[in-house]
């Protein structure tokens, strides 16, 4: 199976680096992954930009969560003007893709360190992120007999993917806490954004996570189970 992936288009800003990106994929994947942040924020009207990109070039699912700047407000919207792209919002879904089960888990995820700004927007910040990581760990309990297990996630759910930024910033940047859900429910696979200076990929244990976002990768990352060893036995 081929999966794209990618995060942080935040168009308009990098929408035209994004058209060029889906013009150059050489492969037709069979799922396509967005890990948040496609838009820039309050530019809800830009994903219509983004369906056009792929429209014609990409013939498959369509899922994504939510990122940083696609705000609480906005997400209802979002969601009723864009059913093109099937959003995950703290929720799990089983995907039938060629002849498999397919099971993904999104979310905008964690930081262990709400910025200022996110404690002046939304003051139970906090708590939010200490009860979504009990809504993650039921989400990734509910998903069962399935092929493959997506965890889909905007904030990086271990801090060595963060490696090349600063490490003042990696709690505002993500969650190591969450490497215990990894460890425990063994996804396999995890993808994740928001990082622009990190790491590509990194094994948590035999869990392969992949930092997609735009601008590290400069690029739309193409992922082929078949080559994910170790942790993922081979099913297509």
């Amino acid at each position: 199976m081929l999966i794209a992936a990618v995060s942080d288009i935040r168009s308009p800003r990098f929408y035209e680096d994004f058209v060029r990106a889906v013009e150059n994929l050489n492969k037709q994947p069979d799922l396509f992954l967005m890990a948040g942040n496609m838009v820039e924020k309050n530019e809800i009207g830009e994903y219509e930009k983004i369906l056009n990109a792929l429209f014609g070039k990409i013939n498959c699912p369509i899922v994504a969560c939510f990122g940083s700047i696609e705000y609480f407000e906005d997400r209802e919207e979002i969601k009723r003007r864009f059913r093109e792209i099937r959003f995950l919002d703290d929720q799990a879904m089983v995907f039938d893709i060629k002849d498999k089960k397919v099971g993904i888990i999104g979310s905008m995820g964690c930081i262990a360190k709400p910025t200022k700004w996110q404690k002046s927007k939304e003051p139970n910040i906090e708590m939010i992120y200490h009860s979504r990581l009990q809504i993650l760990e039921a989400r990734l309990r509910s998903i069962n007999y399935v092929h493959l297990r997506i965890l889909l996630l905007h904030y990086a759910p271990t801090y060595q993917t963060l490696e090349g930024e600063n490490p003042m910033f990696y709690e505002s940047l993500g969650w190591n806490t969450l490497e215990t859900l990894l460890l425990k429910f063994k996804p396999e696979l995890v993808i994740h954004g928001h990082s622009f200076r990190g790491k590509k990929f990194a094994w948590v244990d035999t869990v392969p996570v992949f930092n997609v976002s735009f601008p590290l990768n400069k690029e739309i990352v193409l992922i082929d189970t078949q080559q994910l060893k170790p942790g993922l036995t081979k099913f297509v």
